[in-house]
């Protein structure tokens, strides 16, 4: 009987170690994806392991605490991909999983990247997801667990830069928010992000954005350092000073930014560790991630 006993308490375990793995993708835009085009034939979403790309139909997927764990705290993750694929495994899936660890609910968004082929402008249609993942966690907060006052956002690379302009344009709504759910993150972290197009911009990702040719206008707009307020949430950065895709630059005008307008926010460069390490820096044996979580610990998160 003991046997047996043990045998179901270690399947119980392993049952509940998958189940936050297991989680089925919820579409971001069940009656219909906005701002879209009719999608070419030949236009079908990619998958090459953890890689994505040519994405039409958008997704949240709920990772969630093992049970009693939960601390009421959320985190919205964005993937990079230099706006042309997406990383979903180690700047995905596998940071989730660490949040899970310490308590922390998570959802993965896989979301449109720009494309002119299946929008009608590319310039919004990745933040209309980041705006429809903030906007459904809130909705279905009392569903999963979740303190809607406690929902962050953390993104990658080019996953930083919709992170940051989610972080920084929450106000400027391009979805349909008729019950006007709140919009603005309660917190945000930036891990080796894209945020200014300007002369440090990682110059693949803005043209993937909004195109060869910009106005003057739309690279003022989509350069996040300049569209700081004294209301953009408490932001978290990480970077290495040798990152040669993505300039540190990018980090080091964001957190200026956000000392000039008295925003709370903590930053940490890296000496080496280059681009796109996901959660462990192979040049150090520090771990931004307990950085991170002391971080979320001294604002209350």
């Amino acid at each position: 009987m003991i046997n047996r006993l043990a045998v179901l308490f270690m399947l119980a375990l392993v049952s509940q170690s998958l189940f936050a793995q297991q989680q089925k993708p919820i579409l971001l835009y069940p009656d219909g994806v906005p701002n879209s085009k009719k999608t070419p034939a030949n236009y079908v979403e990619k998958r090459v392991e953890y890689i994505v790309s040519l994405v039409t139909e958008p997704t949240i997927t709920p990772y969630f605490p093992e049970k009693g764990k939960a601390n009421g705290t959320a985190i919205i993750i964005f993937p990079g991909g230099s706006y042309i694929n997406l990383a979903m495994g180690h700047e995905g899936q596998a940071v989730a999983e660490e949040f899970n660890k310490i308590g922390v609910t998570a959802f993965v968004v896989k979301y449109r990247l720009p494309s002119d082929e299946i929008m009608v402008d590319k310039t919004i249609g990745p933040l209309q997801d980041a705006e429809r993942a903030i906007q459904i966690v809130r909705q279905r907060a009392a569903e999963w667990g979740v303190n809607p006052s406690k929902v962050g956002i953390i993104g990658f690379s080019a996953g930083g830069h919709l992170a940051s302009t989610l972080d920084t344009h929450f106000d400027k709504t391009v979805i349909d928010n008729k019950d006007n759910i709140n919009l603005r993150p309660d917190f945000a972290m930036l891990i080796y992000p894209v945020i200014s197009f300007g002369p440090f911009a990682h110059a693949y990702s803005r043209e993937n954005l909004i195109g060869e040719n910009p106005s003057p206008e739309t690279l003022e707009l989509y350069s996040n350092e300049k569209q700081i307020t004294a209301n953009t949430p408490p932001t978290f950065l990480v970077h290495a000073e040798d990152d040669d895709v993505v300039p540190v630059q990018n980090s080091i005008l964001f957190y200026d930014a956000l000392v000039q307008h008295k925003v709370k926010g903590e930053m940490h460069i890296f000496q080496s560790g280059g681009h796109g390490f996901g959660l462990n820096n192979p040049k150090s044996k520090d771990k931004w991630f307990d950085w991170a979580a002391a971080w979320l610990g001294v604002n209350g998160f």
